[in-house]
């Protein structure tokens, strides 16, 4: 069986022409720029923070962002090179097939669905819970949550996938205005929280800055979870748990790698991208740039604030704890209102990456393929509207917290296989054009891929148990379906790109026609010119 056949880079952007199934190309570097601030500047940016400082490295949160911000930057400009080579649907499913193979392409395919039905589905869940509270705090008596005896369903979810599926089903241009009108706001309201932040801020809650190692269930909120709540690493060397110290900033690190998620769905926006070699690095390198600023900047307040002793009393510790404990209630509306946009914006870029993954796949028979059908607007809308109901109909009827954690397993995953595949494109095609070229090759590759591998490992024992549960049912699904219609081993992209190829020449030879005609009029006009001085 030729599980490890790939498609050529040919063969794949000869797959964005074909009628039917082509992505209209709408988009700017600085809506890339907002779509990746968008995603990952959510409710983490108020939450995550204050939960690793809390819980795993105190004050060194701030390293630990740093170094998420750092690994997660790299990979990303992993991302941005393979888009400057194939500026195609997919991300890291596409860049995957076309270098490793498509077994590995199918799971890091099968991966990206799971991180993205996940996030989006959990985010949209939030959403709701979080638009509820503001709506207690600014005193209105009004509830999203239905309850038809033991069945409970909450409408909020259905209610923001559903508009921004609309949005996008008319075109990826009008939701990406839509969101950067969003986003934009949402930056404002940060700026303004950590500037009051820090009239709060007492050097003494920054030491020590690195706690002391201590047993985890020494805190009264820490991992608790038993053996199946440890990091992997240290279920393998058979290690107690414990928290702080410098494995705690390692552990932070991986907790909050969930802030940096987005850019790997900004790349799948790349066949809808114009002059995508050019917008696509600029774009991600501009949003990460946003980002790690953001979070480091709130990191800095919130543990300045109060002491990560303090926010290990509290079962969910936030950015709005911290204002609490200084007394600044008033700070918790604004942040209230800052979630439910953020919430918002990030359930629109998940949408689009998950319904681009499942179009990628789908375009190469991996999936059934009258899932790729594009409409007028130049977007799969069937496709896009039945991604926009599974995902409300799972957040709306399912308690799917547990399974929150997967999205950062799925992306790591991903990041680990496109930092490899760097590589091994360069020493397979050195030929292609990069607009683009991550420094350091293969070394950083490498060091990026282990940075990622190694964060993976620092992810919970059930997380890893999840996640092998996910990898065989797709397993199941490829051997049974996905091998024997793929495109690439029926033959049928060797016809796409022969095609391709003809279609390319007769428009060469039509522009060349043009151009010689239009030499030939000038030249004619010219010359009755002169004739008609004389």
């Amino acid at each position: 069986m030729q599980i490890f056949r790939t498609k050529s880079v040919e063969q794949t952007i000869a797959e964005t022409n074909e009628t039917g199934h082509a992505l209209k190309r709408s988009l700017g570097w600085w809506d890339l720029a907002v779509m990746g601030v968008a995603v990952a500047v959510g409710a983490g940016i108020f939450s995550v923070g204050a939960q690793a400082a809390a819980f795993h490295a105190g004050p060194a949160v701030i390293i630990s962002f740093l170094i998420a911000g750092i690994v997660c930057g790299a990979a990303v400009m992993c991302y941005a090179e393979f888009a400057s080579i194939m500026p195609v649907a997919g991300s890291a499913y596409t860049f995957t097939y076309a270098t490793i193979g498509e077994i590995m392409a199918w799971i890091i395919g099968w991966d990206l669905i799971l991180e993205m039905l996940m996030a989006g589905s959990v985010i949209s869940k939030y959403w709701g819970v979080y638009l509820n509270d503001f709506m207690r705090l600014m005193g209105l008596n009004w509830n999203t949550n239905l309850t038809f005896g033991s069945f409970h369903l909450d409408l909020a979810p259905i209610i923001i996938v559903g508009f921004f599926t609309v949005l996008l089903v008319f075109g990826t241009k009008i939701g990406a205005r839509v969101d950067g009108a969003m986003t934009i706001l949402k930056i404002a309201i940060v700026v303004f929280v950590v500037i009051v932040g820090f009239f709060y801020v007492k050097a003494a809650n920054y030491t020590p800055f690195v706690p002391p190692s201590e047993p985890a269930n020494h805190v009264q909120h820490g991992e608790l979870g038993g053996s199946m709540a440890q990091p992997l690493w240290q279920w393998l060397t058979h290690m107690k748990p414990t928290i702080y110290g410098w494995s705690g900033v390692l552990s932070g690190a991986a907790l909050v790698f969930f802030a940096f998620i987005g850019f790997d769905v900004v790349a799948t926006a790349s066949e809808e991208t114009k002059n995508p070699k050019r917008n696509v690095p600029l774009g991600i390198g501009v949003g990460m740039l946003l980002v790690i600023v953001m979070y480091v900047l709130v990191a800095i307040v919130t543990t300045g604030m109060v002491s990560y002793k303090q926010l290990a009393t509290v079962d969910s510790p936030s950015l709005a704890t911290a204002f609490e404990l200084v007394g600044a209630d008033w700070a918790a509306k604004i942040i209230s209102f800052a979630i439910v946009l953020g919430l918002a914006t990030v359930v629109m870029v998940l949408l689009l990456g998950l319904t681009r993954v499942v179009f990628a796949m789908s375009r190469d028979g991996l999936l059934p393929r009258g899932i790729s059908r594009t409409g007028k607007h130049g977007t799969p809308a069937k496709l896009q509207i039945v991604v926009g109901v599974v995902v409300a109909l799972v957040a709306a009827c399912f308690n799917i917290d547990v399974l929150s954690d997967m999205v950062n397993i799925g992306t790591l995953s991903a990041f680990t296989l496109v930092a490899l595949a760097i590589p091994i494109m360069r020493k397979k095609r050195p030929d292609l054009p990069r607009t683009f070229r991550i420094p350091g090759n293969p070394w950083v590759p490498i060091l990026v891929a282990l940075a990622n591998f190694w964060l993976m490992l620092n992810l919970t024992v059930l997380t890893w148990i999840r996640f092998l549960a996910w990898l065989v049912i797709g397993f199941v699904i490829y051997f049974t379906y996905s091998y024997n219609h793929a495109r690439l081993g029926t033959g049928e992209l060797d016809a796409e790109l022969e095609r391709f190829d003809k279609e390319q020449r007769i428009k060469q030879l039509e522009e060349t026609a043009h151009e010689t005609a239009e030499a030939k009029a000038r030249a004619a006009a010219k010359t009755e010119r002169r004739h008609g001085k004389r």
